[in-house]
Order: C-alpha cells, then structure tokens, then sequence
C-alpha cells in the first residue's frame, strides 16, 4: 500500500537523526519541534505484498530547514522503487514562532558527522 512509504520514510529519517545525534528528543530538549511542511513522491516500480524495502535516507539541507532525500529499493533486487523528499521547519516550542534558521547545535552537528 502506497500510503506506507510515509511510515518508512519517518523510520529512515529517524535513523539518520540518531546518525546525526539530534533526534526528537533532542530537538523538544532544546526547545524546538520540526514539523513536516512538504512531501513529495515518485513512484518508479511497485512493491508486491510481502516485499520488503531497503531505505536509505539522504540529508541533503541543514541550514533553513530539514531536506531529506529518500530512495526506496526492493530489499531482494536492489530495484529503485520510490524516490520521495520532505522538508521540515523548525518551530519555536514556546513561543510557536516559525524558525528560518536551524538551531546551532543542530548545524555543528550536521557538520562535524559531514567531516567523519
């Protein structure tokens, strides 16, 4: 069901924030959420029932905002399936003010996992 890369996608992006060591957790600690503003999809080839999916997430803008990439491959052929991005902005907790810059510790930690 197509409605599911959603669910893969929010699992790809929360390992590759854990990668990065800034996971929700982390961001509501410093006072910040990241909403969801934008998704796009592109479906390539279908997955059958029962298929499993390899994701691989691919952050690709830090500083505005959350931009990730994501392709998904059927885990037996290594086929390309789907190829989806997203966008996240950062929210103020307590004020609900929109950010137009990511939090600092957020960016030093994009970068110093860029430099490994």
């Amino acid at each position: 069901w197509h409605g599911n890369y959603v669910k893969y996608m929010e699992a790809s992006r929360c390992a590759l924030l854990n990668k990065i060591g800034y996971n929700y957790n982390d961001m509501e600690a410093s006072g910040v959420a990241f909403p969801l503003v934008d998704i796009h999809f592109k479906y390539v080839r279908s997955l059958r029932f029962m298929d499993r999916v390899r994701a691989v997430a691919t952050l690709v803008e830090w500083e505005n905002c959350i931009k990730i990439k994501y392709e998904f491959y059927n885990a037996k052929t290594g086929e390309l399936t789907t190829k989806a991005e997203s966008t996240q902005m950062g929210v103020n907790i307590a004020s609900g003010e929109t950010m137009f810059v990511c939090p600092e510790i957020f960016v030093k930690k994009v970068e110093a996992m860029l430099n490994e």
